[in-house]
């Protein structure tokens, strides 16, 4: 496993986060979907290579049984809502956006306060982590309201 000891952090040196990290405390202030999107959105990215050979890393790191156990606390903090906007519940697949990307460095240094600490880390649908990552809101679609469906509507024959 790559970080087999992260149970606890006594004792070890956890990298700071400067002033410019984007926080979950100050993204639940926002009061409107289309505000908490523009807050994760990720300018200039597309196209950036990530991990390249090394996405071993990341692919091993979001096995580990400490993320896993991180992710369900997050999905809970959530409530399952996509940005933690109450609402906005999903209902596929949860992803857990890290507020500010990770870095070959953090999984190597285990920086455990850029991939485990609750105050980088949000609850968001596909569909808004694609568009948080590919700067396009076109690409949300949890802010479009739901179809009401009625009795027989997809039946073709019955009324």
């Amino acid at each position: 496993m790559l970080l087999p000891q992260c149970e606890s952090t006594a004792g070890k040196k956890v990298k700071m986060m400067s002033d410019e990290r984007k926080r979950y405390s100050e993204l639940i202030k926002i009061p409107t979907y289309i505000g908490r999107y523009e807050y994760l959105r990720v300018p200039g990215r597309i196209g950036e290579s990530t991990f390249g050979f090394d996405r071993w890393l990341n692919q091993r790191f979001y096995h580990d049984k400490v993320w896993k156990r991180t992710k369900r606390d997050i999905i809970a903090r959530d409530l399952g809502c996509d940005m933690a906007f109450d609402g906005y519940e999903i209902y596929g697949h949860i992803y857990i956006h890290h507020l500010n990307p990770i870095t070959r460095e953090d999984l190597i240094n285990q920086n455990l306060s850029a991939l485990l600490d609750p105050e980088f880390l949000v609850c968001v649908s596909y569909s808004t982590h694609q568009a948080i990552h590919y700067g396009d809101a076109r690409l949300l679609s949890a802010h479009e309201a739901p179809i009401e469906r009625r009795p027989n509507d997809t039946c073709l024959w019955k009324e």
